[in-house]
């Protein structure tokens, strides 16, 4: 089976997703490659002997995509995959030049449509649309995800695979201290919502005034946002040991405002520690019993909810307990490794 990935994010969730299905497949003997800009899903994927076609592609849509298109057009053309995976919005637009010839599976990790604006998103729920016809799978990452897209008029077939991580890296650690702490893991990013968790944050050290939050990520409004200046704020910046900061923690928060289904909820799970949201994309289906899920940009409820683990770490310790059975029973990566790759086969044997 020769199998080519493509995806233009390189870093975060969606690269941490394509390099674990791309080992996986290179260990059941497969072929496998990956079309990505450079970065760090270039540089783990050239470690782990996996070959890398250099896509210069940029995140967002502009003058330069007919180009970007045309070349991953010829890097197809010349690598004659069995099957193509696309990853996300920028590489999914591969289906303009694919048009069904190569049997295609698309995975959103977040619809486009939900993070753009305005006009953007009606084109962008356009295309997904039209998109169907050449899309043989549709690999949703969580039921939130494919509602999403069905409401939209997304018909391609489609399954859900929920997402999942290494539960035997991951592991819980006892806590080294005692101070009320918090942590946001995640890329600076108007999309992740650490601006509505700084807005809640002043009325979780009203309450608890000596509590700690660490943001732990980088990204483009990562001056904006340091310069709130709110107490009791560490800024911590990428780490590529996020479970560091997750030991630390009593409780994990993700603000943001859309999400397929995020992965760190699921780190944090298989951590041992409590996880408090809002309610987007994935996060009832991941958190379930394993801590509180909140209206979207609802900053009060945040704000409590936060505040109520920190002060009770006998809560957020049982929280912690239960998500880690999920973690594990559900969220392993090998699985999700798995049924992505029974369903590749599957879609190239019935196409052959």
């Amino acid at each position: 089976m020769k199998v080519v990935h493509v995806t233009q994010p390189v870093e975060a969730g969606v690269a941490v997703v394509v390099l674990a299905l791309a080992r996986a497949q290179q260990r059941r003997g497969w072929d496998v490659g990956i079309a990505c800009p450079p970065g760090w899903l270039a540089d783990q994927a050239h470690r782990a002997g996996i070959p890398v076609h250099p896509w210069h592609a940029t995140r967002s849509p502009g003058p330069r995509t007919a180009l970007e298109l045309r070349a991953l057009r010829a890097i197809l053309r010349r690598l004659r995959p069995d099957v193509v995976h696309l990853h996300s919005s920028k590489a999914g637009l591969a289906r303009l030049v694919l048009r069904g010839r190569t049997p295609t599976l698309f995975q959103p990790h977040l619809w486009s449509f939900r993070i753009a604006g305005g006009l953007l998103s009606r084109a962008c729920r356009f295309w997904e649309a039209r998109a169907s016809r050449w899309t043989d799978l549709l690999v949703c990452v969580s039921d939130d995800e494919l509602e999403t897209g069905r409401e939209a008029g997304v018909t391609a077939p489609a399954e859900v695979v929920c997402n999942g991580v290494d539960v035997r890296a991951l592991r819980p650690q006892p806590k080294t201290d005692d101070v009320p702490t918090a942590v946001c893991v995640g890329r600076l990013a108007h999309q992740k919502g650490q601006d509505l968790l700084l807005r809640a944050w002043p009325r979780v050290v009203e309450r608890l005034p000596d509590a700690r939050l660490l943001i732990v990520g980088d990204g483009p409004l990562k001056a904006a946002l340091q310069a709130t200046g709110h107490p009791g704020v560490e800024w911590h910046g990428h780490s590529e040991t996020p479970a560091e900061f997750y030991a630390r923690a009593d409780v994990v928060v993700l603000p943001s405002r859309a999400e397929g289904m995020a992965l760190v909820p699921l780190e944090a799970m298989a951590c041992g520690r409590s996880v408090v949201a809002f309610d987007v994309e994935g996060v009832r289906q991941s958190i379930g019993d394993a801590g509180e899920v909140v209206a979207p940009q609802n900053i009060a409820a945040l704000a409590q909810a936060v505040a109520a683990r920190l002060a009770d770490p006998e809560l957020a310790a049982a929280e912690g307990k239960r998500g880690r059975v999920r973690a594990e029973a559900l969220f392993d990566r090998d699985r999700m490794t798995d049924e992505i790759t029974t369903l590749t086969e599957k879609l190239v044997e019935g196409r052959r």
